[in-house]
C-alpha cells in the first residue's frame, strides 16, 4: 500500500511539474531579433564584452578541414595602375576578403562587423580605397542571413563605418555615380519570409550621411538590380522584384503578382515609368536582372525568371522527391532592347535547341541567380550567370557554358 500511494504521488508531481514546463520554456525563450538596428546594437554589447574578457589576448588557429567552402555574391576588381589588382569578394555567410595579388591569397577585411552576409560590393571609381559594402544576401535560399545595413571604407577595409539602411535586411545592388561619387544608389529587394516596409531603391547625395528613397512599390515589392547609364548617371533603369517565400514552398510568382518589372527614371530618380512593352505578363514576371553594354548604351539586356509554361507535366511523372512533377516553367529568359528601354524582344531560347538548353540554364531555381553581363566593348557578347557560367556572342540568340571549378554562379567582373 505504501509503494502504491508513493507511485501515485510521484505520477501527480510529475504531471504537475509539466504542466509547469511551457510557462518555463516560453518564460526562458529568446524572441527574434527582427530589426537591423538591435542587431548592431547587440554587437556593439558582445564588442565590449570581448575586450573586457580575461581572454581576449587568446588566439585560435585554423587547422582543418580544408575542403569546406561556401558561395560568394559578388566579386569587384580595381584595374591596376602600374601595379596588381585589388580582387574584393563578398560571401554569402563569411564577409568580405580582400587579395592585392591577383588572387593569389585573400585576407578578411569584415570579420569585425555586426554581420557577415554580403549582398553587393561597389568600389568608389575615383578612389579605389573607397568601397561600399551592402550587407544580406538578395538571393533567395533557405540558408540566407539578413544584413543590418550599409558600410563603407575610406582605407581599403582597414577600418569600416556604418552608413544606415539598418532595416533594409538585403542589398541586391550598390552603383556610384561616375561623376560625383557622393551620389549613391543602393537597391534593396526586401526580407525574404514577411512583408517590410523598407523594400526600394534609396539614394544619398552626401555620400551616405542621409538617404531618401526615391523607388518604392509595396511592402512586398523590393528593387534587386539598377544600372546607370554611361553617357549620363541621370538615367537609371531599376528592376523590381516580389521577394517573398512561403515557409512550405519555393519562390514563385502567382496569379496575384504584378510588381515584378522594369523602371527607368531620366532625372536622377525623381519621377520613373514602367517600361515592360514585349516582357510576359506581370503574373508570370520573377527575379530580373539588367544590364546596359558601355559600348552602345542603347542595348540594355534583361536575364528573367520566366514563370510561362514551357510544357505540361505528364500524370506520374515524378520530380527528385518523388511526387508529382508540376507544369515546367520556361525559367531563364533573356531579352534585350535596342532603344533604351523602349521596347524589349525576347532573344534566347527561340529555337528547340536553345529552348531546351535555357530551361537548364538555372534550372528551376531562377531566384537564386538572375545575374547578366554585357562585355564592356562588345554589346553582343554577354554573361548569363546560372548554374554554369554562360556566354554568347550572338547578341543572347545562342549560349554555351564556360567551364569552371564548381557550379552555381552569383558574381562575375569584366576586366574592361
Amino acid at each position: 500500500m505504501i509503494r502504491i500511494t508513493s507511485i501515485f504521488y510521484l505520477a501527480l508531481l510529475s504531471v504537475f511539474l509539466l504542466a509547469l514546463l511551457p510557462a518555463k520554456v516560453s518564460a526562458q525563450s529568446k524572441q527574434p531579433v527582427l530589426k537591423g538596428t538591435e542587431r548592431v546594437k547587440m554587437f556593439s554589447a558582445q564588442a565590449d564584452m570581448r575586450e573586457a574578457s580575461p581572454y581576449k589576448d587568446m588566439h585560435w588557429q585554423y587547422i582543418g578541414p580544408t575542403n569546406i567552402s561556401g558561395r560568394c555574391t559578388d566579386v569587384e576588381a580595381v584595374s591596376p595602375r602600374g601595379g596588381q589588382y585589388a580582387i574584393w569578394v563578398g560571401s554569402a555567410t563569411g564577409g568580405v576578403w580582400k587579395s592585392v595579388n591577383e588572387g593569389t591569397t585573400f585576407e578578411p577585411v569584415f570579420d569585425e562587423m555586426p554581420t557577415a552576409s554580403i549582398g553587393d560590393i561597389a568600389i568608389d571609381p575615383k578612389n579605389p580605397d573607397v568601397v561600399w559594402v551592402g550587407t544580406g544576401e538578395a538571393n533567395i535560399f533557405r540558408s540566407s542571413n539578413a544584413g543590418c545595413g550599409v558600410f563603407k571604407t575610406t582605407d581599403g577595409g582597414q577600418s569600416w563605418s556604418l552608413m544606415g539602411l539598418e532595416n533594409t535586411h538585403t542589398i541586391g545592388r550598390i552603383r556610384i555615380s561616375p561623376e560625383n561619387t557622393d551620389i549613391v544608389y543602393v537597391a534593396s529587394p526586401g526580407h525574404e519570409w514577411t512583408p517590410n516596409e523598407e523594400r526600394g531603391l534609396y539614394k544619398t547625395i552626401d555620400g551616405g550621411k542621409s538617404w531618401t528613397r526615391i523607388l518604392s512599390v509595396n511592402q512586398n515589392a523590393g528593387v534587386v538590380d539598377v544600372v546607370l547609364d554611361p553617357r549620363d548617371p541621370n538615367t537609371i533603369y531599376a528592376t523590381t522584384w516580389e521577394r517573398i517565400r512561403l515557409k512550405w514552398n519555393d519562390p514563385r510568382t502567382w496569379p496575384e503578382t504584378r510588381h515584378c518589372g522594369v523602371w527607368k527614371s531620366t532625372d536622377a530618380g525623381k519621377t520613373w515609368k514602367e517600361i515592360n512593352d514585349g516582357l510576359p505578363a506581370p503574373q508570370h514576371r520573377g527575379r530580373i536582372g539588367i544590364d546596359i553594354s558601355l559600348s552602345n548604351p542603347d542595348v540594355l539586356y534583361l536575364l528573367l525568371d520566366n514563370y510561362e509554361i514551357a510544357y505540361k507535366a505528364q500524370p506520374g511523372e515524378l520530380d527528385s522527391y518523388g511526387r508529382q512533377k508540376q507544369d515546367v516553367i520556361k525559367g531563364a529568359t533573356v531579352y534585350r532592347s535596342d532603344n533604351a528601354g523602349s521596347s524589349w524582344k525576347q532573344v534566347s531560347g527561340l529555337t528547340e535547341e536553345t529552348k531546351v538548353y535555357m530551361e537548364r540554364h538555372s534550372g528551376t531555381y531562377g531566384w537564386v541567380f538572375g545575374q547578366i553581363r554585357v562585355d564592356p566593348k562588345d554589346e553582343n557578347t554577354v554573361y548569363s550567370l546560372g548554374i554554369q557560367l554562360h556566354q554568347s556572342v550572338d547578341g543572347g540568340a545562342t549560349f554555351k557554358p564556360l567551364r569552371g571549378p564548381h557550379a552555381d554562379h552569383h558574381g562575375l567582373w569584366i576586366d574592361p
